[in-house]
């Protein structure tokens, strides 16, 4: 079995495909024959050693799969055969950039045949943190007036759409180059972050999404009504913005985003409506891993990225 190995901390090029035993799985795992492989911009970072979530390397990065069910001992939820998809195991590491993947049956849940593999690879990370953050944590419900910063991203293009079936009003932020892919997933009102100051142009927010950091989510506090609800997946540990929030009658919520199988459910269920769909920017073969990383570090993605094999 291949894999793709993280050697030591720099740049895309420490990405090594090695040979590595098949996995063996545990009685509450599956052995998944991976087919698709979704990357996220945590990876390239985790890579490049900003903060060590899953340790030093050398050490195997992912987490979003889809593939065929190889074996799955002791288990009633699925048989050899069957496609699935998820994101096992996060935050500890799922070792997903390889060509078979044991992850716990719990975490993963049957592929619809109305996604390919690619699709389905691009959609747990960032559609689960999208839905954590939307709905199990803020709540958001018809007539709520919802602002998400970073619309044209992995999580910011799928909540924009999981926010407009919740029947929100949804204004988002991106690059003036992103307007009209932004608006394609619906958004009511596209505020171009180069052109115009967001805290000028937005007020009484029920719900602002920070997907992107920096000052983000401080000055977000401007733009939100009494009792408005912050939810970022990038500054969740900040004491002082926290403090700051509930000095100001708001909410304040980090969203570290968990496997979800009851969540992936309402996300398929959303796609088989024509409700919600996942942009994959490019796809890489397994081998061109460096490539991929390195559009990652470029940032600005339109969606996801994809690894198949």
């Amino acid at each position: 079995m291949r894999v793709i190995t993280q050697q030591s901390f720099g740049g895309p090029e420490v990405l090594t495909i090695v040979d590595a035993p098949e996995p063996e799985p545990l009685p509450t795992e599956v052995l998944v024959h991976v087919k698709a492989i979704g990357l996220n911009p945590l990876e390239a970072r985790l890579r490049a050693g900003e903060f060590p979530l899953i340790g030093r390397p050398p050490f195997v990065l992912g987490w979003d799969i889809s593939g065929v069910v190889g074996q799955a001992p002791r288990t009633w939820r699925f048989r050899p055969g069957d496609e699935v998809f998820g994101m096992p195991l996060f935050p500890r590491a799922a070792s997903a950039y390889a060509e078979a993947v044991a992850a716990p049956a719990l975490h993963l849940i049957r592929k619809p045949a109305s996604l390919s593999h690619v699709e389905a690879a691009a959609l747990p990370v960032v559609g689960l943190t999208a839905w954590q953050g939307l709905v199990d944590l803020a709540g958001v419900s018809e007539g709520d007036r919802v602002l998400i910063h970073g619309g044209g991203g992995g999580v910011g293009h799928v909540a924009i759409q999981i926010a407009k079936a919740l029947g929100a009003y949804v204004f988002a932020t991106a690059s003036g180059s992103k307007r009209e892919f932004v608006e394609g997933f619906g958004a009511d009102e596209v505020i171009d972050y180069t052109a115009v100051d967001f805290a000028e142009a937005v007020r009484d927010v029920d719900v602002v999404l920070d997907t992107l950091g920096g000052d983000t989510a401080e000055r977000s506090l401007a733009v939100l009504r009494p009792g408005g609800h912050l939810v970022t997946a990038v500054a969740e540990e900040n004491a002082r913005l926290i403090a700051r929030y509930e000095a100001a009658g708001m909410r304040f919520s980090g969203i570290a985003v968990d496997p979800d199988p009851v969540g992936l459910r309402a996300l398929v269920d959303l796609a088989g409506q024509g409700r919600l769909r996942v942009h994959v920017q490019e796809t890489f073969p397994f081998e061109r891993v460096a490539d991929a990383h390195r559009v990652l570090d470029d940032g600005h993605l339109r969606g996801k990225l994809v690894l198949t094999l």
